[in-house]
């Protein structure tokens, strides 16, 4: 299936149904009075948290989405029936955003968790509720409202423990594909992952958990370059970000430099995204004897002097097997951490509302950078270029 995790759809809610005009009408009862009765309220239009959707790609195909209008009232007080809601179901994990007034209407992170999104227009009035001492034969009646219409931006962020991140070529698709059911593709060229793999690391019987991995960052990314910023935001609810730096990347380039320059970029994204616990990883060691790996080692573990540093070969089987049980022994420390600790309860979520706050606002600011390089390009006048055809 494609993969999209951004996508635009337009929903609009019921109109609420008329309130009726109508009178008492029966054999020997004269002056019956008013009896209209009031309209039914529009439908609404929800969205669904629903675990078995991981893309957002369907609304690429229907991208328009509208609740029931309600019915009007009739005579002898019928109450007219309120339109059917609209529920539409996308992947957990999904932001929502108004994409006029760029509000974050809310996150849906849960199975089942819902968002009202477009309320339906109220139910409109009868005459007979118009009726008073003073008018006992109202002919006034007000109509159904219309139901709120919005155009709306979706933004997936994929829920998993680990998120992995580093250069492209680095080894992120072969590690996954060695720890988990995931079959991402792997070549021995950079860029080979285009858009994020999940998978799901299984440790003994009934301990588990979901790993990401996204595109390659390369220099320059939190501006744009490359693919790897565009999925940064799968990152933002991770636990833990584990690194993978090559010990002897083809390019002849320093592993350490390579490392600075990765986390330098993850900071133009979201500052606060280096607040989670970033985990090194030195991929592809079988490519060095004992002695260069224990000193590239060492240079690691003096820079990084607060984070654990792992070497591994996905391929060799190195030190690939120890890494996953670390993760999950630390993972499972936190989950109950976070039932036991309420202060630090209270600062993961606040980090998390941080990181969410760092990622929408890169959102929005390469948003309006492509709409002024959209702009530059319409604006350009080619009215003093020379257009020369040349007969073949």
């Amino acid at each position: 299936m494609q993969f999209l995790d951004e996508a635009t759809i337009r929903v609009q809610a019921g109109k609420g149904g008329n309130g009726a005009l109508s009178f008492r009408r029966e054999k020997y009862i004269a002056k019956g009075g008013p009896d209209g009765g009031n309209g039914g309220d529009g439908g609404d239009v929800i969205l669904v948290a629903d675990g078995a959707l991981n893309t957002l790609v369907d609304f690429r195909y229907q991208p328009a989405y509208q609740a029931k209008n309600g019915t009007p009232g009739s005579g002898r007080n019928k109450t007219g029936a309120a339109g059917e809601p609209c529920y539409v179901k996308v992947p957990v994990g999904t932001t929502v955003i108004d994409d006029e007034t760029e509000e974050v209407l809310g996150d849906l992170k849960t199975v089942d968790d819902t968002l009202l999104v477009a309320k339906g227009g109220h139910r409109g009035v009868g005459n007979a509720a118009f009726k008073s001492s003073t008018n006992r034969a109202p002919r006034k009646t007000t109509p159904g409202a219309l139901g709120e219409q919005r155009r709306l931006r979706l933004q997936l962020k994929l829920l998993a423990d680990v998120g992995l991140l580093g250069l492209p070529n680095a080894g992120k698709s072969t590690l996954i594909g060695q720890v988990s059911a995931a079959n991402p593709k792997v070549a021995d060229y950079p860029f080979t992952t285009l858009v994020p793999n999940l998978g799901v690391v299984r440790i003994g019987t009934d301990s588990s958990f979901v790993m990401a991995d996204i595109p390659g960052l390369i220099v320059g990314a939190a501006e744009g370059a490359g693919l790897g910023a565009q999925f940064l935001r799968h990152l933002a609810r991770t636990r833990i970000l584990l690194h993978l730096v090559d010990v002897l990347p083809e390019d002849g380039s320093d592993p350490l430099q390579n490392a600075r320059a990765i986390e330098a970029e993850l900071a133009a994204y979201s500052g606060a995204l280096l607040e989670r616990p970033i985990w090194l990883a030195l991929s592809k060691v079988d490519q060095l004897d004992e002695a260069a790996l224990a000193a590239l080692r060492e240079q690691f573990v003096q820079a990084f002097p607060d984070r654990p540093v792992y070497c591994l070969s996905a391929l060799g089987d190195i030190g690939v097997q120890q890494l996953a049980r670390d993760l999950m022994q630390a993972l499972t420390a936190e989950r109950e951490r976070l039932l036991e600790d309420e202060a630090f309860a209270q600062y993961s979520e606040t980090l998390q509302e941080r990181i969410s706050a760092d990622v929408f606002a890169h959102s929005q600011k390469m948003r309006a950078q492509h709409r002024a390089a959209k702009d530059d390009d319409e604006d350009w006048d080619d009215g003093d270029v020379e257009v020369v055809y040349v007969n073949e």
